[in-house]
């Protein structure tokens, strides 16, 4: 082995032994304990009304324009996803359209996953997305691309999305229960729901406000969207060499 190859091995090690320190010492936050005995029976409640035990995968989904983040889980690895729950988004920032620079005030579209947890966020707790992704890098304005996009509480924003105190309670402590189970959390952002009626709405928006350029963006967005739609199994996706999402 390289002594490249072996720096690094030894770093994702450090970053992996670190990931799971910071999920292990989560309950000696305050909030987060607090959040157990206001949440946990309203949890419990949710997945058996939905028919889920212990889910073994979750999966978020938000809608901008809709104003919407939905909660996917399944307790079996081969089955399909449930929707259990859809979230309102209570303040939006920005507009349709990916996010490409610092300082935009756009909340990003594409597939994210979830890479932290902060229990003493400045907007109560806080689910952190991997925003600027591969694709973001590649085609934002670099070097100012922005960073730190949380799914978070209270009702205000710049680039985030925000879902109150109350209920960021409640799907923090579900994406931090089911953390050691899956590998990572996927969030699919999308501008609005891709199906026909939307695209349509989409490409009219576009050529009104002469951002015809983000139509191209928004259909690649769309079978990844529709993948999910017509199997509820996540689809694979990779990013190439010029940013473009596709399924693989």
């Amino acid at each position: 082995m390289t002594k490249r190859r072996r720096l690094t091995l030894l770093i994702l090690l450090l970053l992996t032994v670190s990931a799971f320190a910071q999920i292990m010492h989560q309950d000696q936050h305050a909030r987060v304990r607090e959040a157990r005995k206001r949440r946990t029976a309203a949890i419990e409640a949710l997945f058996k009304e939905t028919q889920i035990g212990a889910p073994r995968e979750i999966f978020l989904r938000a809608f901008k324009l809709d104003d919407e983040l939905e909660l996917w889980a399944r307790d079996d690895l081969k089955g399909p996803f449930k929707r259990i729950k859809t979230y309102p988004i209570c303040m939006r920032s920005g507009e349709i359209g990916p996010k490409r620079r610092q300082g935009d005030g756009q909340v990003p579209e594409g597939i994210y996953k979830i890479n932290r947890y902060n229990p003493r966020s400045s907007f109560h707790l806080s689910l952190g997305l991997d925003y600027p992704n591969r694709s973001d890098q590649i085609r934002g304005h670099k070097p100012a691309l922005g960073n730190d996009i949380f799914i978070h509480g209270d009702c205000v924003t710049i680039g985030c999305i925000p879902i109150t105190d109350e209920l960021i309670e409640e799907l923090y402590l579900i994406a931090l229960d089911v953390h050691g189970r899956q590998k990572a959390t996927p969030v699919h952002i999308f501008p609005t729901r891709l199906n026909e009626e939307g695209m349509n709405k989409l490409i009219a928006w576009a050529k009104e406000n002469k951002k015809e350029d983000l139509i191209d963006f928004w259909r690649e967005l769309q079978p990844i969207y529709k993948a999910f739609e017509e199997t509820k199994h996540l689809p694979k996706v990779k990013i190439a060499k010029d940013g473009k999402y596709s399924l693989k």
